[in-house]
């Protein structure tokens, strides 16, 4: 790890779980950001854009700025800005939806349904809309393939499984963003200017921080925190390091 130059951390388990910032996050950040280490954080939340992340965190005592940090709801925009759709249905809320004010916006005639945490209207009426608006042709992209999600608490229903639902409906094939797919590690990497060699991902959960990581080619310190599940790593994925707090990452450098 004596390579290492840069660190990307997931946020929700790892820096802070459940509403609570854990002992020590906050020391460990600012620690390897007076190291001259290259820091980034990304986080599978599609509710959140990078300004109000970036304030969440700040306000906390994180010292971190906007362009460090990497939404799913972010990475998705970055992925529209490339492929420069016609138009979209972006089905999501809150500041997340912040990110895509640049697009034409089109719930009668997309060229792209975009499936983020729409909470409130993950209903029949617009469930069913979006499956025929598929089969008339329109192309479907996922902010991330997680299903569940427990950060707050009970396990809610994901983005993964909207998504999911529609996609098998269909049978149009889906585009995700998010953790594990390729896509968002190469953003987040090309953003760092560092070569993979020298970059390493701090996570919590094996199957998108760690696996993620693992296919993409980087390195991976798994923390025993936050959504750890002990029975995912009896499938072929492995970490280079686990530790049970984010003060033993110091330890690396």
């Amino acid at each position: 790890m004596k390579e290492i130059k840069g660190v990307i951390f997931d946020i929700d388990g790892v820096l802070e779980f459940q509403g609570r910032v854990y002992p020590g996050a906050v020391e460990t950040v600012n620690g390897l950001k007076d190291r001259g280490i290259v820091l980034r954080f990304l986080t599978n939340s599609t509710l959140k854009s990078r300004a109000s992340c970036a304030a969440g965190l700040r306000k906390a005592g994180f010292r971190i700025d906007v362009d460090e940090v990497i939404t799913a709801s972010y990475a998705t925009a970055v992925y529209l800005e490339e492929s420069k759709p016609r138009s979209c249905w972006i089905m999501l809320e809150r500041e997340g939806l912040n990110e895509f004010s640049r697009f034409t916006h089109d719930e009668e005639n997309p060229q792209v349904i975009v499936v983020g945490d729409n909470r409130s209207r993950f209903d029949f009426d617009h469930l069913n809309k979006a499956l025929r608006l598929l089969l008339g042709g329109a192309k479907l992209v996922g902010m991330t393939p997680e299903l569940i999600d427990s950060s707050m608490g009970a396990p809610e229903l994901n983005v993964g499984s909207w998504a999911r639902m529609l996609e098998e409906a269909s049978g149009v094939k889906a585009t995700y963003i998010g953790k594990p797919s390729r896509y968002v590690f190469e953003l987040t990497l090309r953003s760092m200017q560092l070569r993979k060699n020298e970059v390493v991902m701090v996570g919590d959960r094996v199957p998108s921080d760690i696996r993620g990581a693992s296919d993409f080619g980087i390195r991976s310190v798994l923390l025993r925190t936050g959504e750890f599940d002990k029975r995912d790593l009896h499938g072929d994925i492995r970490p280079d390091v686990a530790f049970d707090s984010i003060t033993e990452v110091l330890t690396l450098f």
